[in-house]
């Protein structure tokens, strides 16, 4: 009997165990959890929630500096975290040049270089991956008072250990394809003040947060939420504003089949997309080289509204507001003054720089004819000398 009672007990000791091991781990390095409240929510006295009223997720924010107070880092940490980041696909939410490191996360959250440097360095160096692509971990290294992580193969120029031989036949050498040894990534940095601290997998994400975007999002939504709010709404609301540049027009509008290009009164070349077809409203949107500089609307009731005025500014990859108008519509173009009336060109098969056929003699109406009506002709058998002349005296009649 008392080795029945020994087999059955031994599994439920060690369970206990086992809990109680586990609760004393986790209060060493309890994770922070932040709560999340909209703004416009209402709330009680009390503090209660209010029945029916619904939360909108909200993105929360971890600093490095948040994380002080705890102790360092330890190996088994290390592992997890490893385990839970590296080979993670992601989506960047910054510019990443190619076999670049210098992107800093400091201990309050701030980001160096700026957004405007990283894609100059991008337009000359080559993007390792632009805002909203998607890129994977592949590497992850703790240091004393950094973490140091690698996206795409890291910044480095890798290459096998064959492609260091060099076999020499008469003084020529071969030193393999130098195409195996150029960077394919980049690299960043997570810095804190004292210590890395213990965290887990969560906390790191959000740490990370500010430059890459671990939730399930496609690739256009992460582009979108780095823009200002107005010029995301009209985004969302599917609007053109004048301004934008090609990736923003295809996040709003989507790609068209039907593009023309012409060169205006200046010869400046320019392009046009067409969106839509009667009896809907038809948009023409015109580019000249990557910027949107005229969006014209042909509505269903033969008003044509055309726009000139920027209203988005697209300055080293960075998109500020220019000459937005308050109201929360884009669209909406009341209050401004209608558009100029453009000349009207008659039609004609001639060329621009075709000088007019002297042979070819134009009758243009005397002034004196009212529009719409067609001058006199002669009668039949006479000519016009004869009637501009007038009629001569009768020889029987004395004169008066």
């Amino acid at each position: 009997m008392p080795r029945w009672s020994a087999f059955f007990f031994a599994p439920a000791l060690s369970t206990l165990v086992l809990a109680v091991s586990s609760v004393t781990v986790g209060q060493s390095s309890a994770p922070i959890v932040v709560q999340t409240k909209p703004a416009n929510a209402p709330a009680d006295s009390s503090g209660a929630k209010p029945a029916g009223a619904a939360e909108e997720p909200s993105a929360p924010k971890l600093k490095p500096a948040d994380l002080e107070k705890r102790p360092q880092l330890n190996e088994g940490t290390k592992m997890q975290l490893i385990q839970v980041i590296q080979s993670e696909f992601v989506h960047a939410r910054k510019y990443f040049p190619l076999g670049d490191k210098s992107i800093v996360i400091g201990p309050d959250g701030d980001i160096k270089p700026g957004d405007a440097r990283l894609y100059q360095m991008a337009q000359i160096n080559g993007a390792a991956a632009k805002i909203g692509d998607k890129v994977q971990i592949t590497n992850i290294l703790f240091h004393e008072k950094s973490i140091y992580v690698e996206i795409n193969g890291g910044p480095k120029k890798k290459s096998k250990w064959y492609n260091h031989i060099q076999l020499s036949v008469g003084g020529a050498g071969n030193s393999g394809d130098p195409n195996q040894a150029q960077p394919t990534g980049a690299a960043m940095t997570l810095e804190f003040k004292q210590h890395v601290p213990e965290m887990n997998g969560a906390e790191m994400k959000l740490l990370l947060g500010p430059v890459l975007d671990f939730s399930v999002k496609t690739a256009a939504e992460v582009y979108v939420d780095t823009l200002p709010p107005k010029i995301k709404a009209a985004i969302k609301a599917h609007e053109v504003l004048v301004g934008m540049n090609r990736d923003m027009v295809i996040m709003a509008k989507e790609r068209t089949q039907q593009k023309t290009r012409e060169k205006d009164d200046k010869g400046e070349e320019y392009e046009e997309w067409l969106y839509g077809a009667p009896p809907h409203d038809v948009v023409f949107v015109r580019f000249k080289g990557d910027e949107v500089t005229q969006v014209k609307t042909a509505k269903i009731t033969g008003e044509m509204v055309v726009k000139t005025e920027k209203e988005v500014d697209v300055k080293d990859g960075v998109a500020t507001l220019a000459a937005l108008k308050a109201s929360d519509a884009p669209e909406d173009l009341k209050n401004q003054p209608p558009p100029a009336e453009q000349p009207t060109h008659r039609p004609t098969l001639k060329r621009p720089d075709e000088q007019p056929d002297p042979a070819v003699v134009i009758r243009i109406p005397s002034s004196s004819s009212q529009p719409g009506q067609h001058p006199e002709e002669p009668e039949w058998g006479k000519s016009k000398s004869d009637e501009k002349q007038p009629p001569s005296p009768d020889p029987q009649k004395p004169p008066q």
